[in-house]
């Protein structure tokens, strides 16, 4: 009978094993809107080049801008700080799995003693026939333990440890998302400031020649010093825009220097050449607000966060109940020479079975719960809010989308007109039959109109990148990856 009790023992172990304390995990409600606001008028808008959500960039027809984004997805310092996390919880999730398994280990000792027959216990021993001054002591011994995870604890902490791995393998996704498309906003506005500068330029060579035109006209007592003198106000005005305009594309192009984790001035070279404006591609594939939750990495961090602030709630309570352990030791020891080890007679075992239980700690244990609960309150709270914030992102950025487009449209056909009426009135000018004034108010519209023209071209293509961001184009969610599923 005796033989079957640690078989039976093992066996009421594992059945207790069975039980894990704790709420289980279920995931919550969120409300959201079954269309997009704005989705209508992003359908509707006449952008001719198609993109794919995965790779939304290339949409833009602008090679310059695909190949920084590469380099950025590769040299990222952001996105290696978020893979050295993903490598600390994938240690963590480790260490968790290794403690629902036994431990073992080996140790062994030999000593060699001699005993001074100065002190009392040394002429104690001097006092005995056949007594020995030098002594030997040899040890070896296999342990091992194991602590019986019986009401779920450990499985708790490995199932928080594990949800904390899945989130942060989710934040490199929203890293590398967030590279990209900073990445692209940074490289449309210096395309931007590129283009309202030489805008600018060309207006200070037209104020210039004008100022030449005045000039020659008052040298022959056509033109009054005052008309002179109002053409070189002009062209000072429109020649202090430019040093503010330069300062801003100076830092956009440190900006993405630094994003591509090089130093301010690399890429500088590269982008001395001036492109256009890059024009914003069609927006397709965006799906319902509730595809966010799949969709987006930054909601499935938050969700995974809250599984495991969840995780740890039962991890707490698992504290009332007791612990049990095994362990056992197997060994050989001799105090005569290390050639008897092994032997019968110095062969050694033991095996003990241990309890803990935190009786009149409960006090302790109850703010630890009460801890834990609010922790997966505010983790819950957290992604129902950044759920909505993710529906709030895309609906501005349609929104920007759709009404940039149409400022530049009408921008467009606004320069078309000024720019006639400035040729008109100049030529007017000339015949006698306007003002200089005429003139300069025809300049000085047309030079607000073309830069606020630029500023909406601009504006507009950093709203798409906005939207395929909001979407969370750029990713996709491996196969087996958990997700945040209504």
């Amino acid at each position: 009978m005796s033989s079957l009790r640690p078989a039976a023992w093992l066996a009421s172990f594992s059945l207790m094993a069975g039980c894990t304390v704790g709420p289980d995990y279920q995931h919550p409600d969120t409300a959201l809107a079954p269309r997009y606001l704005g989705q209508a008028s992003v359908e509707q808008r006449s952008a001719a080049t198609p993109t794919s959500l995965a790779t939304w960039w290339e949409g833009f027809a602008d090679p310059v801008l695909s190949d920084l984004i590469a380099k950025a997805l590769e040299q990222n310092l952001d996105l290696a700080q978020a893979s050295a996390r993903v490598t600390q919880a994938r240690a963590g999730l480790g260490a968790a799995n290794a403690a629902l398994l036994p431990s073992g280990n080996i140790n062994g000792q030999a000593a060699r003693a001699y005993q001074s027959v100065e002190t009392p216990l040394g002429q104690v021993l001097d006092s005995t026939p056949g007594y020995d001054r030098y002594g030997s002591a040899y040890e070896l011994n296999l342990g091992a333990s194991w602590e019986v995870d019986l009401f779920g604890g450990l499985r708790r902490g490995r199932e928080a440890a594990l949800a904390e791995y899945q989130a942060s393998e989710a934040g490199v996704s929203a890293t590398r998302l967030a590279v990209a498309a900073q990445t692209a906003d940074l490289y449309i506005t210096a395309r931007g400031l590129q283009a309202r500068l030489d805008i600018a330029n060309r207006q200070v060579k037209t104020q210039q020649d004008l100022l030449g035109k005045v000039q020659l006209l008052h040298s022959k007592g056509l033109a009054a010093s005052y008309q002179v003198h109002q053409a070189e106000g002009t062209l000072s005005q429109v020649q202090a825009t430019t040093p503010v305009l330069q300062t801003g594309l100076d830092a956009a192009m440190n900006a993405l220097d630094v994003m591509l984790g090089t130093p301010p001035g690399t890429h500088r070279g590269q982008l001395a050449n001036r492109r256009s404006i890059p024009l914003a591609p069609q927006v397709t594939n965006m799906g319902a607000p509730a595809d966010l939750l799949r969709r987006r990495p930054d909601l499935i961090v938050a969700e995974r966060r809250l599984v495991a602030s969840n995780a740890r709630i039962g991890e707490a309570v698992a504290e009332y109940y007791p612990k049990l352990s095994l362990s056992a030791l197997l060994g050989s020891a001799t105090a005569v020479s290390a050639g008897n080890l092994f032997t019968g007679d110095a062969s050694q075992a033991a095996g003990a079975l241990g309890l803990r239980w935190r009786l009149f700690d409960f006090g302790r244990i109850n703010a630890q719960i009460d801890q834990a609960k609010g922790q997966e309150a505010e983790a819950l709270a957290a992604y129902r809010q950044s759920a909505l914030r993710a529906t709030e992102d895309v609906e501005n950025a349609f929104s920007a989308l759709v009404n940039r487009e149409s400022q530049a449209s009408t921008l467009t056909q606004g320069e078309t007109s000024l720019t006639q009426a400035r040729q008109s009135s100049f030529i007017a000018y000339q015949k006698g039959t306007a003002s200089l004034i005429d003139v300069l108010n025809a300049d000085a519209t047309l030079l607000q109109v073309s830069d606020a023209r630029a500023q909406a071209l601009t504006e507009s293509a950093r709203a798409a990148v906005a939207a395929f961001r909001a979407l969370g184009g750029g990713w996709q969610p491996p196969e087996g990856q958990p997700v945040a599923t209504r």
